[in-house]
């Protein structure tokens, strides 16, 4: 029996299972290690290495065959950062190397294991106390430094492996190593410490989160067990006090100063054998700060600082330095609207190539991540010998590089799945993508719509002809910061397609606000979701409707989104009801002033300085103006978009007298990770849609 689309994407998670990530490159160039599910319906990863000389695979570490406990037992911290991550497997799913690529540490069921990546001295567990969380060896591999509960402990390697906690926290608000909800779930810093490159010392966070309002997520399935107490620092209200200190091994302390009352933000930290440098911000966003730190005495020195009058974007990779000591940095060039990698202070991209993401520095060359088409992204290196493009043909890329190897993984808009590849002085290797090739083929035709050339993918049924006559549209967005959906990938339309075979013309567009068109495309949302991003969503329908007149009814127009896009899709039918008849909202922001400090302020200002952008972003208020099907989706273990959100508009909507749907997800998060559950969401949407516009006028 052929499996359907929902249970096969299910049961894959989304044709992730079985794609091989987490690439790390022995100093010496000799494997390549990675990450990778065994098939593509097995959730438990594994540890592998790849031989550049002979493009040999070997199975490093493997779960199944090791006595642990399951991911019932993960400590909470590894459920938060997995959360954050937004990672769909279980098993091995992080590692770190030492600088000889001799030893990997893990954790599994919250113990610590050390490995041979060269596959001599197998694998063991270490006596570490338990649970382990995000341990790291240290670069000289004598030992590991890990964070049990709230505490920072190290583990010695040699002799008797002497497990201490290097730090106590003062009281049960406090943690030492771990990153808090900001930097994690906004920054993109899931790391909370940081070695030396001798392995004598450690940078250390201090997360004080006293100060941070209290919120409680109970489960209405079990009434009998305690709600969950959650710190979420909500727009205008009160971040945790983040500082940072120098912890010697011998037990000595320093701590790192700087203007903390002005740059709260701790964005990164950067250290190798040039020195120290840390990333601070201020609240508002406007400026960056990259700061030298003295480990002797933890004064800091300006570094560099980047100031933008609406807001610093953060690139992920940055800070780096050469191999002389020159600042890898990413600025906006207003002049030419272009995102540029500077070296030394100096661009050295051309205006038009826009920076995503620095990958590595190895010696004088740059390995990063631009976009000159923003439905492409490709690997490009930039050195002594000039600037070159990686990646030949189209699609989505990235990679690293390091000992004379490089790797570059990617997906192309003519091959199912993912490819990656690794070249050395031996040749070039493919490692093997284990993912399941899916049950459905996708046709996608992308076109640029309006004069903002609004990128725009079109999906229809697989085999429609003009005479099968017109069908009704679905749009299906993010739409907004930080996310694309419309992409030269042809893995990124799988559910697309499969929604366009149920009937329906698939409408997807990134419009103002997403990445990979400039700074002024982004900023272009400030203080103002609702015009730019829902005037783009119109023109990009417009567009398809006039490219496809035989295939879209525009009298039968729904919009479907989560997160965001949830927001977006309850947004359209309370707001555009002349032009959307019908929505699915999952997970929606639908207040404002119930999301996180350093997103909602960077885009909607501090609500205290500019409420009437909350006002005017909020749906709350818009509640009686319903007048289209609504279905509301929300896990109400949801500790990112609480399930507030979808409760508040609901009451509101009661309280209008205007007719919907609300459909709680008892047990399940922001990404909805149960197979059963992310089934079944696919095909009950489409029976919601199916019943909403074949009555298109009316609820």
């Amino acid at each position: 029996m052929t499996t359907s689309y929902p249970r096969q994407s299910a049961r894959t998670r989304r044709f992730t299972l079985g794609v091989p990530r987490g690439f790390q490159i022995a100093p010496d160039g000799s494997y390549v290690a990675f990450l990778r599910t065994k098939a593509g319906t097995d959730p438990v990863t594994c540890l592998w290495t790849l031989d550049t000389a002979t493009g040999e695979e070997r199975l490093v570490a493997d779960p199944t065959a090791l006595d642990v406990a399951g991911e019932e037992d993960l400590p909470p911290e590894e459920r938060a950062r997995r959360e954050r991550a937004r990672e769909q497997a279980g098993g091995i799913v992080g590692y770190t190397l030492d600088r000889t690529g001799s030893q990997a540490v893990f954790t599994l069921g919250g113990r610590l294991f050390l490995a041979d990546p060269r596959g001599t001295g197998g694998v063991r567990a270490l006596g570490a106390q338990t649970p382990v969380f995000d341990p790291r060896i240290d670069p000289t591999g004598r030992r590991v430094a890990y964070v049990s509960g709230r505490t920072l402990r190290v583990i010695e390697l040699t002799g008797d492996e002497d497990d201490r906690a290097l730090v106590q926290p003062e009281s049960d608000q406090i943690s030492y190593g771990l990153a808090e909800f900001i930097a994690a779930e906004e920054m993109g810093r899931m790391r909370g410490y940081w070695w030396s490159p001798d392995g004598e010392s450690l940078l250390v966070a201090r997360v004080d989160e006293t100060p941070v309002q209290r919120w409680h997520i109970a489960d209405p399935a079990d009434p009998a067990a305690d709600p969950v107490t959650i710190a979420y620092p909500a727009a205008g209200t009160p971040n945790a006090i983040v500082s940072l200190t120098l912890l010697k091994l011998d037990g000595r302390r320093v701590a790192v100063g700087w203007d903390r009352g002005e740059f709260p933000y701790v964005v990164t930290a950067h250290w190798d054998a040039k020195g120290l440098l840390i990333v601070v911000q201020t609240r508002d966003q406007r400026a960056l700060r990259a700061l030298r730190v003295d480990p002797s005495n933890g004064e800091t020195t300006l570094e560099h600082v980047e100031h933008d009058p609406v807001w610093v974007e953060i690139v992920a990779g940055v800070p780096a330095r050469t191999g002389s000591g020159a600042l890898v940095w990413a600025t906006e060039d207003h002049e030419t609207d272009t995102r540029r990698l500077t070296v030394a202070g100096e661009p050295v991209t051309p205006p038009g190539l826009q920076l995503r993401s620095v990958l590595g520095v190895e010696g004088a060359s740059v390995l990063f991540t631009a976009a000159e088409e923003p439905t492409e992204v490709h690997v490009w290196s930039y050195g002594p010998d000039g600037l070159h493009r990686l990646t030949g043909q189209a699609g989505v890329f990235s990679g690293t590089r390091s000992g004379g190897i490089t790797v570059l993984t990617g997906s192309r808009p003519d091959a199912h799945g993912v490819t990656t590849t690794v070249t050395g002085p031996a040749g070039t290797f493919e490692i093997e993508s284990r993912a399941e090739a899916p049950v459905i083929d996708p046709a996608v035709q992308i076109v640029r719509a309006g004069d903002r050339e609004i990128r725009t993918a079109v999906v229809l049924p697989t085999g429609w002809r003009p005479e099968h006559g017109p069908l009704p549209v679905l749009l299906d967005p993010y739409g907004g910061p930080h996310a694309q959906r419309v992409l030269a990938a042809r893995r990124a339309y799988y559910e697309a397609q499969w929604l366009a075979d149920q009937g329906f013309a698939v409408v997807i567009a990134d419009g103002r606000g997403t990445p990979a068109r400039g700074p002024a495309w982004e900023r272009a949302v400030r203080g103002d979701f609702v015009g730019p991003v829902l005037e783009d969503q119109v023109t990009a329908l417009e567009e398809a409707a006039r490219r496809y007149p035989a295939a879209l009814d525009l009298g039968r127009v729904a919009i479907r989104g989560w997160s965001f896009g949830g927001w977006l899709a309850a947004l359209a039918v309370l707001r555009r009801p002349d032009v959307f008849h019908a929505a699915v909202a999952g997970a929606p922001v639908t207040d404002w002033a119930l999301y996180d400090t350093h997103y909602t302020e960077r885009y909607l200002g501090h609500p205290d300085e500019d409420p009437e952008h909350y006002a005017h972003n909020s749906l709350l208020a818009d509640a009686p103006a319903l007048k289209r099907p609504l279905l509301l989706i929300h896990g109400l273990a949801d500790d990112n978009v609480v399930a507030a959100h979808t409760l508040r508009l609901s009451s509101a909507l009661l309280a209008a007298g205007r007719p919907h749907t609300v459909l709680p997800l008892s047990g399940v998060t922001h990404m909805t990770p149960q197979e059963t559950v992310a089934e079944n969401l696919l095909t009950l949407q489409v029976d919601f849609l199916r019943r909403a516009l074949a009555n298109p006028e009316g609820p």
